[in-house]
């Protein structure tokens, strides 16, 4: 069901950027609007893990720089029947973690300090497990193609008045300022809708993978306590990568839930604790590096 959602909403995505190409250029912009799509989704594709490691300035370590860290994904790793993913640290107080690249055999995942210094073993098992989940989901690549057609959107929707509304738009230049403001909103609450519904499909499936639903539902509680006071400078200024993130790094989503990229942490971890009474786990868990 998630699947299917996820590939309604990312069909609507599509076809919401096709129209405003039709708005503004007839057939022919809708033939433009597509082959920009095609041009920055092939970019993305290539470059969008080094471009958002690199904004973040993370930094990759291995067995001798953060053994334990390393030691826990490559368990999970194993766990989920996944290659084993490059290995970042942030130099960021605020705890956090994100998995990015194009497919399993090019995936990255990334923690920042503020996580790693706060969280026991287990609680961090959770969190690399929930980020594997994406990777194996496959929904690092979902996240950046719908992240990459949202700018677009907003990019076509500025251009909107500089083509007078476009001439297959019925209401001039009245219907070009309804296409600049509306559009990206319209293209914004999609890709929020289907991140959060990624967010809820990685948090059963990292819960399986580390075989606890209980660390991942801490995790998560410690998280979103820490995160709503301590700033992630760098995700203030670029919102845009706000979704790759387990917690919502902005302090903003506290004013309105319908424009937050994940779903409430308490509803998140309510679904954890159901899956740990169907599962029947209650504190153990597999043995693994984090003890």
């Amino acid at each position: 069901m998630n699947s299917l959602r996820t590939g309604i909403l990312m069909a609507a995505m599509t076809g919401l950027f096709l129209a405003i190409g039709f708005l503004l250029g007839g057939t022919g912009g809708m033939l433009i609007a597509l082959a920009i799509a095609v041009v920055m989704n092939a970019f993305a594709y290539w470059n969008a893990d080094k471009v958002v490691l690199r904004m973040y300035r993370a930094r990759q370590v291995d067995r001798s720089s953060a053994p334990a860290l390393v030691g826990i994904v490559e368990q999970l790793a194993d766990n989920a029947g996944l290659p084993m993913p490059r290995v970042y640290i942030i130099d960021d107080e605020q705890p956090n973690a994100f998995a990015t690249g194009r497919n399993p055999a090019n995936a990255a995942v990334a923690a920042t300090s503020g996580l790693l210094s706060r969280l026991s073993a287990e609680e961090i098992a959770g969190v690399m497990a929930h980020e594997l989940a994406h990777i194996r989901n496959r929904d690092t690549l979902t996240m950046t193609i719908t992240a990459t057609i949202a700018g677009a959107i907003s990019m076509l929707a500025n251009f909107s008045l500089f083509f007078g509304g476009g001439r297959n738009n019925p209401l001039g230049i009245f219907g070009a300022i309804l296409v600049m403001i509306l559009a990206p909103l319209a293209a914004a609450l999609v890709q929020m809708a289907i991140s959060r519904t990624r967010e809820y499909a990685a948090d059963r499936a990292g819960a399986e993978i580390c075989g606890q639903p209980l660390w991942l539902a801490a995790a998560l509680e410690k998280i979103d306590r820490a995160a709503r006071g301590i700033d992630n400078r760098t995700a203030e200024g670029n919102p845009a990568t706000a979704h790759m993130f387990i917690i919502n790094p902005l302090h903003s989503h506290r004013v309105d839930n319908l424009f937050t990229t994940h779903p409430r942490t308490e509803n998140r971890i309510e679904r954890l604790r159901q899956l740990a009474g169907e599962m029947g786990r209650v504190a153990a868990g597999p043995a693994g590096p984090w003890g």
